[in-house]
């Protein structure tokens, strides 16, 4: 099984990296092959609505995401990591995310639209992390998640939520949510 984990965060060694290199080591535990896209470092535009996914199912614009696209293809489950900024995703996330616009173009051109809500690209995982403890904390984001993995053809099978997480060193400083990362991850390879 191929498994795809998209570090969402600009703060490298953060405490998203820290629970996502967690669920990671957990789905390599039972046996995965992994890969890893660290959007901080691509060098990329958000989508510029241009159209030129319309007619194909790829995107015209040359630049990063390019080599993203066949990852996405190939993995059979990805795991989206984020810190939560202003109740969503980070900017450098939902510009990869917003990317994932020629993927929904490709699903509308190759599938029938009676088969559009069955997912068989495989599925998806959302690890979030916020500074506050407010109920609606990751609402938006997790809807943006849902969206993402659908317009991928996966469906949303799950989510690490923790709230109260800020400073750089408190995922280290609770080892146990840590390791609920690396049971997550071991839960989605066995599922299969």
């Amino acid at each position: 099984m191929i498994v795809l984990g998209i570090y969402g965060s600009p703060r490298k060694g953060g405490n998203t990296d820290q629970l996502l290199d967690r669920a990671l080591e957990g789905a390599r535990s039972e046996g995965a092959d992994i890969r890893k896209v660290y959007v901080r470092k691509l060098s990329m535009s958000g989508c510029i609505e241009c159209g030129g996914c319309d007619e194909t199912g790829r995107c015209v614009v040359k630049d990063d995401m390019q080599e993203v696209y066949p990852l996405f293809e190939e993995a059979q489950a990805i795991f989206l990591a984020s810190p939560i900024f202003f109740y969503g995703v980070t900017a450098q996330a939902k510009a990869l995310i917003d990317r994932a616009q020629a993927m929904w173009a490709k699903k509308i051109l190759e599938k029938p639209k009676d088969q559009w809500k069955r997912h068989d690209g495989g599925r998806g995982y959302f690890i979030a992390v916020g500074a506050t403890r407010g109920k609606n904390l990751f609402e938006g984001a997790r809807l943006v998640a849902k969206y993402f993995f659908d317009a991928l053809d996966m469906s949303y099978d799950g989510e690490l939520l923790f709230w109260e997480i800020e400073k750089k060193s408190d995922a280290k400083e609770r080892p146990e949510i840590l390791e609920q990362a690396f049971a997550f991850g071991k839960q989605v390879v066995q599922r299969g």
